[in-house]
């Protein structure tokens, strides 16, 4: 048993260097977003006539919302999220009415967090908007730029905040680049 847990801990140890060695190449700089309009988080401009913008939300609608104390330390911890997920079906029903999405089918849509739950996201409806599946990228590509944003900084490679702007502004410009790694 005791060798069984010897060679477990030299893999995942083996896991995590390969996966920084992967990674730690990968430019994701604040530098990155200086021709792109910074949402101003929690604040919306509009909240009827929104309009979904291919993979991409309406950002007069749905300028992201984040927990305003929340850490890193804090959202590292397994079981963050589920903790502090609460989106009412209310909710969900103004968003998809917000965005004019009278009819849809399951696995259609999600009402996702612009910034996940993982990086610091609220559930106030500034930070909610009705994600397509397809066309792709849709929302299944999302996640997985929330969780290597996750991953990021729950590694120390960029700070909670950063990863909060970059998938605030324009997640597809990271999806960009972790897809072609």
């Amino acid at each position: 048993m005791k060798a069984f847990l010897s060679i477990i801990f030299v893999l995942a140890v083996l896991l995590a260097v390969a996966f920084f060695l992967r990674y730690n190449s990968l430019q994701l700089s604040q530098s990155n977003h200086h021709d792109q309009i910074t949402p101003t988080l929690g604040q919306r401009t509009k909240n009827d006539g929104c309009e979904i913008n291919g993979p991409l939300q309406d950002m007069g609608c749905t300028p992201g919302a984040i927990f305003p104390n929340a850490t890193a330390d804090q959202i590292c911890v397994r079981g963050y999220a589920k903790s502090v997920r609460n989106v009412p079906i209310e909710v969900k029903r103004e968003v998809y009415a917000e965005y004019g999405v009278k009819h849809r089918y399951k696995g259609e849509y999600e009402v996702d967090h612009l910034i996940s739950l993982e990086l610091g996201g609220s559930n106030d409806i500034a930070n909610l908007w009705p994600e397509a599946a397809e066309p792709r990228p849709g929302f299944h590509e999302k996640d997985k730029v929330e969780n290597f944003l996750h991953q990021q900084v729950c590694s120390g490679q960029i700070n909670l905040k950063e990863a909060q702007s970059q998938i605030a502004n324009n997640w597809l410009d990271v999806y960009k680049k972790i897809a072609s790694y």
